[in-house]
């Protein structure tokens, strides 16, 4: 089904044909129509116009309104205050709106694809090997999960990019620690059985906390492993399956946090830090010819005039240590230029922490005075604020560790069962632990999701799985209700009658499902899902209200004012459905 022009941009269209039939010289204004509370949309561009030609506002909104014509489209119009037009939308244009979206049986609701897509690299969801996931691995993934919906949903062309933490110095350390303590490495369980995914990891993470002790505080060790770390960059065959069994291990756990977290992540979209070892070398020797890089005490360094240290000197890059070996530099320039070259993109979003950003603002640089990044291919941090505690400081456990992600998850997912079962109505126990995951999850996921990314946020479980407020929860609560008020209905269905008039509540949920495809398109093109998170509440919000002063089945309407009511609650229904599914959120049929 082709797209659905919304009631916005056909007024959008109306008013510019009229300022240009009033100025010819106002062809390209923009009406700068907005919604309004004095009417349905006011427009305010026609001030900027009276400057431009020095005409008087008030009389040159007045001939514009000369030129608009009222029908089923624009039923009326006003000039208002300085120059302001207000206008009201004609209810069969809503209603005819409504049954367009209706009609669209791709799930897409009439929401256009972009004409041109670019193609996009999203980097996020980046754990380490041999680590457990831990709450500061939440927003990346959730995030950048988001976002990838959000741009694939308007037609971009997105490559998903995994960069997991997979080598240096670390697995030198932790491969020569189990060389020198194999009995520590138990993939056994007590009984006898394989161990979970997730015990497994325990163990590795345990291990490796284990190594770091050692490595810290013993000399020679620290040598022996650091010379372990040049056998696995050389290839040594026995260093080299050591790292491998630890890179598969950790991909199981991986994959398992990420089924919890209902996201799907594919092994061909995780290229992490070995995936650039071949590119390393050309990197420097590109970087260093073209003089973009230069030596410094044997280090490959980049400096910049911005940026300094406390005792005012310049801080560098530093590409390649003077030892030889690479840092993380080097292998997210190489990143850069496998992505740019190799996967042709033109835009790279890095969903990355905050505190990474002076890291990646030299990277950035870096990768512009090279020419691996210009006007036409451009790369950005999409930079996440810190989760925190209840009490505003960074969320950790009563012990002062940094919470596990699957402990974080599995509690989430026990309040939202305790709650889906204090509201069950005749679901099975299978029931309401499915739906406890789908509502714990989402929950998760929205209170993240519904603040900037760029600001910290407080992980209140309690508030979450609240049924009251702006939760997923009470989203998905308004997405079941509807769906079962239209199984109540029986055999009246939604259907259009344009010919009747709206009560203001129906208006009201109407213009606001009209601007879904406007929201999507605004919150992909800023890579901003809270736009859209505020969207939905308030959509769900408008819906309460409808319902509440709207009759639908009880008491009975006329049959024709039940279908219009029952075509609104569908299309609603529709649209938060689709809407959650951006966010990668779902929404059980029933609760």
């Amino acid at each position: 089904m082709a797209s659905v022009t919304s009631l916005s941009d056909s007024v959008q269209q109306h008013l510019a044909s009229a300022l240009t039939a009033t100025r010819p010289e106002a062809a390209g204004v923009d009406p700068l129509l907005r919604r309004s509370d004095r009417a349905d949309y006011q427009a305010n561009g026609i001030l900027a116009l009276a400057k431009k030609t020095k005409a008087n506002p008030r009389e040159l909104a007045t001939e514009v309104v000369a030129h608009l014509t009222t029908g089923d489209l624009i039923k009326d119009v006003e000039v208002s205050g300085p120059g302001f037009l207000n206008i009201t939308i004609g209810d069969r244009a809503i209603i005819g709106n409504l049954a367009a979206r209706y009609a669209d049986d791709t799930g897409r609701l009439g929401v256009p694809r972009a004409g041109h897509p670019g193609t996009t690299v999203v980097d996020y969801a980046q754990p380490n090997v041999a680590k457990e996931m831990h709450v500061g691995h939440l927003r990346s993934a959730v995030i950048g999960d988001s976002v990838v919906q959000l741009l694939e949903f308007t037609g971009e062309n997105v490559v998903r990019r995994h960069h997991i933490g997979d080598w240096g110095t670390q697995f030198g350390m932790l491969i020569q620690y189990l060389e020198e303590h194999p009995h520590e490495l138990d993939h056994r369980a007590a009984g006898g059985g394989a161990v979970s995914g997730e015990e497994a990891m325990s163990n590795l993470d345990r291990l490796y906390k284990a190594a770091r002790r050692l490595f810290d505080s013993d000399e020679e060790f620290k040598t022996r492993a650091r010379r372990r770390v040049v056998d696995l960059q050389a290839g040594e065959p026995k260093t080299l399956a050591a790292w491998q069994r630890f890179v598969d291990e950790s991909k199981i756990y991986f994959f398992s946090v990420f089924e919890k977290l209902d996201m799907e992540i594919r092994d061909p979209d995780i290229v992490g830090e070995s995936g650039y070892n071949d590119m390393l070398a050309e990197t420097c020797r590109l970087l260093e010819e073209s003089g973009v890089a230069v030596r410094s005490e044997g280090a490959l360094c980049v400096f910049f005039d911005d940026i300094k240290g406390p005792d005012g000197n310049q801080v560098p890059l530093i590409v390649q240590k003077s030892d030889g070996g690479y840092g993380y530099a080097a292998t997210d320039l190489s990143a850069i230029r496998d992505r740019v070259f190799g996967l042709k993109a033109d835009t790279l979003l890095y969903v990355v922490d905050a505190r990474q950003s002076l890291h990646f603002k030299m990277v950035f640089e870096t990768a512009r005075r090279a020419g691996w990044l210009s006007d036409d291919v451009t790369a950005r941090q999409l930079a996440f604020g810190t989760v925190l505690g209840k009490d505003g400081k960074p969320f950790k456990t009563r012990e002062g560790e940094t919470v596990r992600l699957v402990d974080l998850l599995d509690e989430a997912v026990d309040r939202a069962s305790a709650v889906v079962r204090e509201k069950a109505q005749d679901l099975s126990e299978e029931e309401i632990a499915e739906r406890g995951a789908q509502v714990g999850i989402g929950a998760v996921k929205y209170a993240d999701l519904s603040t900037s990314a760029n600001r910290d946020y407080k992980f209140d479980l309690d508030q979450m799985v609240s049924l009251n407020g702006d939760t997923s929860v009470y989203l998905q609560y308004a997405y079941a209700r509807i769906r079962s008020i239209l199984r109540k209905a029986g055999e009246v269905g939604p259907a259009a009658h344009p010919e009747l008039e709206l009560a203001a509540a129906e208006r009201a949920l109407g213009l606001h499902v009209d601007a879904f495809a406007e929201t999507v398109a605004e919150a992909a093109k800023e890579y901003a899902p809270h736009k859209l998170t505020a969207y939905l509440y308030q959509l769900a919000s408008l819906f309460t209200s409808f319902y509440d002063k709207c009759p639908v089945i009880k008491p009975a309407p006329p049959r024709e004012v039940a279908e219009n009511r029952l075509l609104l609650c569908e299309v609603t229904a529709r649209t938060l459905h689709q809407g959650l599914a951006l966010l990668g959120i779902r929404t059980p049929e029933r609760l």
